[in-house]
Order: C-alpha cells, then structure tokens, then sequence
C-alpha cells in the first residue's frame, strides 16, 4: 500500500501528514482510508494525546481529488465521512496545521479539527459552487458556528478564498503565524496540550464540541455524565497530590 498518509510520534503528540503533494494532497480513497487508520491509531493508543494534521508540500489540502471523482471513486470511509474524518474525527485533541491552501474539501478537513493554526498567507475558502458541486463534507453546517453569519454565507455563495490572517480577524483559525511557521506553532500547542490529563482532555473535547447543541438542563446532565470518569480518574487524585506537593504530575491515563 502507497504512503498516502504518513505517521510520525513525537512524545505524546502523533503528527499525520497528508502526503499527494503532486496532487496537492487532493483526496482520493486511499488518502481517505489511510487518514481513518490514522485517526483510529490516535485514539486507541494510550500513550498518545494529541494529534497534529498537515499536508505535505506547498499547501494542506486542495480537497476531493476530481478526477477520480469523474471516474466514480467516492473517498468517504465508513461513519467518518468524506476524507475518513469530516463526520467523526478523533476522540482525541486534533489540531490543523495550514501553509500555502486549505480550499473546498481540504477546508472541510482543517474545520473538522478541534483547532487550526494557518499561515497568514494561506488561503483558506470553499470553492464548490464555481464547479457546480455543494461544500456537504461539513463546511456549510460548520462555518455559521464559527464566525459571522454574513460572513460564512460569502465564501458558500462566492467561492471565494480568504487569508489566514483574515480568518484568524474572523475567529476561524486560532493562530496565525509567519510562512512556514505552522507546523512548529501546531506542534508548539500539541506539546502544550499533551501536557495536561488524558481522561480530561478526552471529556473537555466532548463537552465543548457537542454542547452547543444541549439546551441548559441537558448541558448541565451531560457535562456531569461525562465529566464524571474523570474528575474521579487516579489522574484527578494526582494531579491534586502533584499541584500540592509543587511537582510535575505524572499520569497514567485512568
């Protein structure tokens, strides 16, 4: 099997790159296949925390790779949808690295992410409708979520692209950086992140990413029902025990 999708660990941080630079990391089904195996890798591995998605080359991804998609090859993978990760992404942390283009599909994969980090000057747009096709891989549900509304339906309705500077104004992307600085400030905040108590991540991931969609007395029911595992977690106990005795915490993940 090709390298479509490459693994690389760094601690406790899995690095997943998106390797079709010829093809500008257009996504086929291997690619996609290759990126669910990935995914699945993170979340089933104990000792990792955190994961950092990046493209290989000049750009992230220009997203599906049309011409198979003339041929009929369909690159959606099971219940992980287009690319194997815009309808069910990683359980764990996942953070986006952009340079150079995250456009149409390629978009849809970085909004998939729980954080984006993109250099100022890449361009980041859904391109769909000047090719007569719809951005359905969950940038149209996921983008009046997270910025102004009149500014989501701009870039659906012009296909138009914006810079990463001009995304992280809007609040799409969390860091903007100079060119060819993301992958190190991506990897920068993994290492931050991977850093804190797996179980907490874990169930702080869940709560922030589905509780926009609870009403008041269900957030309130769900949170506890998931937070719960953790806050009684060996790692809830040594994280108080280690912040007492002025030490690094060590944990175990249970």
């Amino acid at each position: 099997m090709s390298n479509e999708v490459l693994l690389e660990r760094r601690g406790r941080v899995l690095l997943i790159t998106l390797n079709r630079p010829d093809a500008r990391n257009a996504v086929n089904l291997a690619v996609a296949e290759q990126l669910a195996s990935a995914l699945d890798s993170l979340d089933s591995d104990e000792s990792l925390s955190v994961g950092v998605l990046t493209g290989a080359g000049k750009g992230f991804s220009a997203g599906m790779d049309l011409k198979a998609f003339v041929a009929g090859e369909r690159p959606h993978v099971g219940d992980r949808g287009f690319a194997g990760i815009t309808r069910r992404a990683a359980d764990k942390p996942l953070i986006a690295a952009i340079e150079g283009f995250a456009v149409a599909g390629g978009l849809e994969i970085a909004l998939s992410c729980d954080l984006i980090v993109a250099a100022g000057d890449a361009r980041l747009g859904i391109a769909e409708v000047k090719r007569g096709l719809v951005a359905a891989a969950g940038a149209l549900i996921r983008l009046p979520k997270r910025i102004p509304y009149h500014a989501a339906m701009e870039l659906a309705l012009t296909g138009e692209f914006i810079d990463g500077a001009r995304a992280h104004q809007l609040g799409l992307v969390n860091r903007a950086t100079e060119p060819g600085k993301a992958l190190d400030t991506a990897l920068e905040l993994a290492e931050q992140i991977a850093q804190n108590a797996p179980l907490a991540l874990k169930a702080s991931k869940q709560i922030v990413s589905q509780a926009q969609n609870w009403d008041e007395q269900e957030a309130w029911r769900r949170q506890d029902e998931i937070s719960a595992p953790a806050m009684s977690s060996e790692d809830a106990r040594e994280g108080a025990t280690a912040f007492a005795e002025k030490r690094a915490p060590e944990w175990r993940g249970r």
